[in-house]
């Protein structure tokens, strides 16, 4: 047992585990392993447990054949499709996470398998076989093997779109054994050759500075790359679908034309959020950002309009306030051993000092540890916390109309209100759980619904989109959900159970949100679709949908939305890094008239504001995901948060 020894990687020293040739039981749980290194060996282990660790990846466990028991509860990072990865590769696995799994990963390995190679055999027939003449050089084998991985992953769909990632792992893996079959290709089967190849990729956007810079301090991303130039650039969309590669609607096409003349530009590109304040952290996740409301004395206002322009950002072990215009960091709140995932703010009227009410600014902030953080920004001082859940918060919010309660929703399936209550003149509060919604899964979103937000809480979930009645008059303390909402699926007809990683409200009465079906963010009607006076928990809703905004068809989660309800815009970024805007200005008073009907074609986006091109050192930074992108209240400003610590400022022009 090696349990709770706060051991990371480095610490599993394959000299050493490589000796333990007959150990058969390891306990690596609660520590803070990413990964397994590759070499361990350790040839005759059948049960590992690795709970609550950071663990990202499972495919170095087939270093382990006999292994019969696994359990990685608790890895935030692992998913579904981790799951099906360990049922592949360990032939001997019986039970996963304390479920007997033989039935299903006999499918996985077996029929599974054989539909993928299947696909695979008649994607290279249909496609790729003529390209190759019959005397061909080693060039001409290299490039064709490219195109066809390349193809083959973006093409061959089977299973549930929540499989998506599993299924491009295995296609990958069966087109370059039928290549090695076919062709006689030499087949790459040392995972460490892959990643000393990606680090070597990684290094070179590296820069060498001295070591004496103070990081931390500097704002601009400019301050930690040498030459950093930025190009406009041009990207292509791959069609998820299969045999639509190229195709565009006129539509699509058009936007993008349209969007080269841009309405926004780019003011800052900061990497402040770097683990260890490392200049060459370009992986930290970030995922929530939130502008500091109004105040006398508090947020610094923009000359020009009257609206706030310092943003709260979180992701790895920070919390930053940034200000929009002049791209400075103006502070930083950092927990080494947290990692953040929402931050809200709210306003109190508090009494601190010369026995005066006033108003001040409460951040919330919350991530892996279950702990939600409450910081007086102005004062710098984070004056408590609320050991809030178990199990990490996806997301946190507070009521519109109660400045004091604050939604947390849980990996643990939970929505829990809280009254955080007032710090007095020394900062005692007293904190206070309100209620506990139950979920059937992972709450992502969470919304009040404005016309009654102390009635109706709505949320996107692993599972689908739910309502719950909060109304606090109640009894009932632990509450199931009111009612759980249909929408269209990708075979025409209609389905409760899919992914929903973007909600938001619109104005009063329109919620836009996005499910796991590719390409599409749809706008609904709150009023007609729900009946406040219904009874009975657990309804099933049909979602009135009144518009579907065209959208990448990425299968790709996570890649949340947001509204500015002031301006009708819509915001959703890409898996390319480009940012989908849609001005809705046009339709809203239509969709509000009560024969409002339902927009029959799809709504293309205004503008894509496209990623620039951010060279370092000549190097190029590739692979960007927009996690998430939000707007002050006035649209003025437009922060970008990637996947590759990088907060993008943009500036209405």
């Amino acid at each position: 047992s090696l349990s709770k020894l706060q051991l990371k990687t480095g610490d599993l020293d394959p000299r050493l585990f490589s000796r333990l040739r007959h150990l058969q039981k390891l306990d690596l749980s609660d520590n803070l392993l990413d990964k397994f290194p590759n070499s361990l060996t350790l040839p005759d282990l059948r049960v590992l447990n690795c709970n609550n660790n950071k663990l990202e990846d499972v495919t170095a466990l087939k270093q382990f054949p006999l292994l019969e028991e696994l359990t990685y509860e608790n890895n935030v990072y692992l998913t579904l499709n981790d799951d099906y990865k360990v049922m592949f590769l360990l032939q001997n696995l019986r039970l996963l996470n304390g479920k007997d799994i033989t039935k299903l990963a006999n499918h996985v390995r077996r029929v599974n398998s054989r539909k993928l190679t299947s696909k695979v055999t008649a994607h290279w027939e249909k496609f790729f076989r003529d390209q190759l003449p019959e005397k061909y050089t080693a060039e001409q084998v290299k490039s064709i093997k490219k195109k066809f991985l390349k193809s083959v992953q973006t093409n061959v769909v089977y299973g549930p779109s929540s499989l998506s990632e599993f299924t491009r792992w295995r296609v990958k893996m069966i087109a370059e054994e039928f290549l090695a079959y076919s062709l006689g290709l030499e087949l790459n089967t040392d995972p460490e050759l892959e990643e000393k190849m990606d680090e070597n990729e990684e290094e070179s956007t590296e820069s060498p500075r001295e070591a004496a810079e103070d990081v931390g301090q500097v704002g601009d991303f400019s301050s930690y790359i040498n030459n950093v130039t930025i190009m406009p650039r041009k990207r292509k969309r791959n069609n998820s679908k299969s045999g639509s590669g190229n195709k565009r609607s006129k539509s699509q096409a058009k936007t993008e034309e349209e969007a080269e003349d841009v309405s926004a530009e780019p003011l800052h590109f900061l990497q402040c959020h770097s683990k260890g304040n490392s200049r060459e952290d370009f992986k930290t996740q970030l995922w929530s950002c939130v502008f500091e409301p109004l105040l006398d004395c508090g947020a610094r206002k923009d000359p020009i309009v009257s609206s706030s322009r310092t943003v709260a950002t979180c992701g790895g072990e920070s919390v930053c306030l940034i200000d929009c215009e002049t791209g400075t960091v103006l502070k930083k709140y950092k927990v080494a051993t947290e990692e953040f995932f929402s931050v809200a703010w709210t306003t109190l009227t508090m009494v601190i000092s010369d026995s005066r009410k006033k108003s001040h600014n409460i951040l919330a902030a919350a991530g892996r540890r279950g702990i939600v953080k409450l910081i007086h920004v102005a004062a710098d001082f984070c004056y408590g916390e609320i050991k809030a859940h178990k199990k990490p918060i996806a997301t946190v919010c507070f009521s519109p109309t109660r400045e004091t309660h604050l939604f947390t929703a849980s990996y643990d399936k939970r929505i829990a209100l809280w009254d955080i209550g007032i710090p007095d003149c020394d900062y005692n509060f007293k904190a206070s759980q309100l209620l506990v919604l139950e979920a059937i899964s992972i709450p992502l979103r969470i919304a009040p619904v404005p016309t009654c937000p102390d009635q109706y809480l709505l949320a996107g979930c692993e599972s689908g989109c739910f309502a719950w009645n909060i109304k606090l008059d109640k009894e009932q303390k632990s509450r199931p959900f009111e009612a759980i909402f249909q929408f269209p699926d990708e075979d025409g007809g209609i389905t409760t159970s899919h992914r929903v990683d973007g909600l938001a409200f619109l104005n009063d009465d329109v919620i836009a949100s996005k499910s796991s079906k590719p390409g599409c963010i749809y706008l609904w009607s709150w009023s007609r679709s729900f009946d406040t006076k219904g009874k009975g928990c657990q309804r099933t809703v049909s979602a009135v949908i009144l518009a579907e905004l065209e959208w990448s068809m990425t299968d790709l989660s996570y890649l949340t939305l947001s509204t500015c309800p002031a301006k009708d815009y819509v915001f959703c970024g890409d898996e390319m890094g480009s940012v989908w805007m849609y001005n809705l200005s046009n339709y809203t008073a239509a969709w509000s008239s009560a024969k409002g009907k339902r927009s029959d074609k799809k709504i293309p986006p205004t503008q894509i504001l496209k990623w620039p091109e951010l060279r370092a050192n000549g190097e190029q930074l590739t692979e960007v995901l927009i996690n998430n992108v939000v707007s002050d209240p006035t649209f003025t400003y437009l922060v970008v948060l990637t996947s590759v610590n990088i907060t993008a400022i943009w500036k209405k022009s």
